[in-house]
């Protein structure tokens, strides 16, 4: 069974970085910091030419994934960009108050997603649900492609129970594309969830500023991170070797 490895990326270098290591898919964001955010118009036309399928987040601010009706429009034009763009898929998800799946929203979004021609992942927002279970029944009702999840821990690895059990209920209606804290280290306990899809972003920091008068002037952070070639190269080849 073919195991797939998407990397999450900001910008350009990390383009570059998921396709010369050998990715099969790439997320699109910005502002990897803060669990992600739809990145620049810009940036998607140019992640485009990418010769492996593209998916954008559309996630407009950080914090919660409760959202009010202008948001809401500003993801659908998201949505609209990255098919007018050419990328392959959208990266969404919507909260109702108590935490459960905003159905009515994502139902309107996955419309529009694939009348557009994308392929629809329901984000981690799935994992705030207080029945990951019936979230998933939900997700598949709605007509999602696959549920990128770290089984509702902030780190996937310390919920490979919860991550089998979703991947047993899923039963091929849909993927379960496992995520947070994906590495080397920790790929093997993730496959053994039953997944074939993982999703890593493969970021190595990089401590010191090229010009201190950037840190100076706060246009640098003190550590940096940036997707490593090396990194997703070595998961690549894992999960290769994991199918062979």
């Amino acid at each position: 069974m073919r195991r797939l490895l998407e990397v999450c990326v900001e910008d350009l270098h990390g383009v570059a970085a998921a396709v010369d290591g050998g990715a099969d898919r790439i997320e699109l964001c910005a502002a990897l910091d803060v669990g992600g955010l739809t990145p620049p118009l810009s940036l998607i036309r140019a992640a485009a030419a990418a010769p492996i399928p593209v998916h954008l987040l559309a996630r407009p601010r950080a914090g919660d994934f409760v959202y009010d009706s202008d948001e809401r429009l500003l993801v659908e034009e998201d949505i609209r960009a990255a098919a007018d763009a050419g990328l392959a898929g959208v990266v969404i998800g919507a909260s109702a108050r108590d935490g459960s799946l905003d159905t009515d929203c994502l139902a309107r979004w996955v419309a529009v997603a694939r009348d557009s021609g994308l392929s629809p992942t329901l984000h981690r927002a799935f994992d705030l649900t207080p029945d990951p279970l019936a979230a998933l029944e939900q997700a598949v009702a709605l007509g999602f492609d696959r549920i990128l999840t770290s089984g509702g821990a902030p780190r996937a690895v310390d919920a490979v129970d919860v991550l089998t059990r979703l991947v047993a209920a899923a039963c091929g209606r849909l993927t379960l594309l496992i995520g947070s804290g994906v590495s080397p280290s920790t790929l093997p306990a993730l496959l053994a969830t039953g997944a074939r899809e993982v999703h890593a972003s493969c970021r190595v920091a990089r401590t010191s500023a090229p010009d201190a008068t950037l840190r100076r002037f706060g246009f640098v952070a003190e550590t940096s991170y940036a997707t490593d070639r090396a990194t997703v190269a070595r998961l690549a080849a894992m999960l290769r070797d994991e199918a062979a």
